[in-house]
């Protein structure tokens, strides 16, 4: 009789319990949002459907299926295991031709029989413009394309791949709720002359970048300040970041953030729910700026991009 009793009050309590917490749930209101935050979300929605866009397009990090550095003089390429460098066997010919690197000069020469092609036309010999001079020169072969790029003193060819697996298995990237609070104003103080400041990256090298001034703001009731790279009279200052968060639930190399340039009165705004990743966090084939050291922020910044799932 006494076991009874005591079965019949665990289900009367877990009964209760139940009830209660049904009761709760159905007396909480979910809070409307005003007009200007709901505004502010479809803000933020449309920013990160933008990015998504971008970074799954033809041209976007996702399509990256190589980098290789060039040596002085020629470099042969092709898919064949003697080439200097070796594009993809299944995508390729055996051999492609050779591009020329030549007191910082790029020359690619492609072989007869070979139809790479140059903004749709083929191609045989071709002056190779890299990426620091503006748009580079592309060149074409089914669904590979590549183009030089410059670090320093060191040239590459960057190839891109539109059918990548990458790309083709993206798994989308997950975000922070949309919050308000991490949406702060700064104040900008110019640096005269501009600061020359060392931007270290993932090759182990060092790029001096100029910040115009600092951005200083509040968290929480604290001061923070970071250096953004910009050129005085720009539109946009770039942001190299890292926090607390990082190496956790957001990638752990930092992030990348853009601002605007402040207006006459100084003030501009820092938006973390902007914050996303650098080309780094989708592929082994980028060469990203990490953030300097005074752009470590001793606090956990919940907003923005979060760690891609795949990575």
């Amino acid at each position: 009789m006494r076991i009874v009793t005591r079965i019949q009050i665990y289900i009367a309590l877990i009964v209760l319990v139940l009830f209660l917490l049904l009761l709760f749930s159905s007396c909480e209101k979910t809070r409307e949002l005003s007009p200007e935050e709901a505004a502010y979300v479809d803000e933020i929605e449309a920013w990160h459907k933008r990015r998504i866009n971008r970074l799954t397009s033809k041209t976007g990090w996702l399509s990256l299926a190589g980098l290789y550095w060039l040596k002085e003089g020629k470099n042969t390429f092709g898919s064949a295991p003697t080439n200097d460098i070796k594009f993809p066997k299944d995508k390729t010919p055996d051999f492609i031709g050779s591009i020329y690197l030549e007191e910082g000069t790029v020359r690619s020469e492609i072989n007869e029989g070979v139809e790479v092609l140059h903004e749709g036309v083929p191609t045989t010999s071709i002056q190779m413009k890299p990426d620091i001079m503006g748009e580079p020169t592309i060149l074409s072969l089914d669904s590979l394309s590549w183009y030089i790029i410059q670090r320093g003193k060191q040239f590459g060819v960057r190839l891109r791949d539109s059918e990548n697996v990458n790309r083709e298995n993206f798994a989308g990237i997950k975000i922070y709720p949309i919050d308000t609070t991490w949406r702060v104003q700064a104040k900008f103080e110019p640096y005269h002359p501009p600061k020359i400041m060392d931007v270290p990256n993932i090759m182990g090298t060092i790029n001096e970048e100029k910040s115009p001034g600092v951005l200083v703001f509040m968290i929480n009731g604290k001061e923070y300040r970071l250096d953004p790279i910009g050129k005085p009279g720009g539109k946009t200052l770039f942001l190299i970041f890292s926090d607390h968060t990082n190496g956790y639930e957001t990638y752990g190399a930092g992030r990348f953030l853009y601002a605007r340039m402040p207006g006459e009165d100084g003030l501009t705004t820092i938006d973390f729910n902007k914050a996303y990743n650098p080309p780094c966090a989708f592929t082994r084939f980028a060469t990203c700026p990490l953030p300097p050291s005074q752009n470590v922020l001793p606090v956990r910044v919940t907003a923005g991009e979060k760690n891609y799932a795949l990575h």
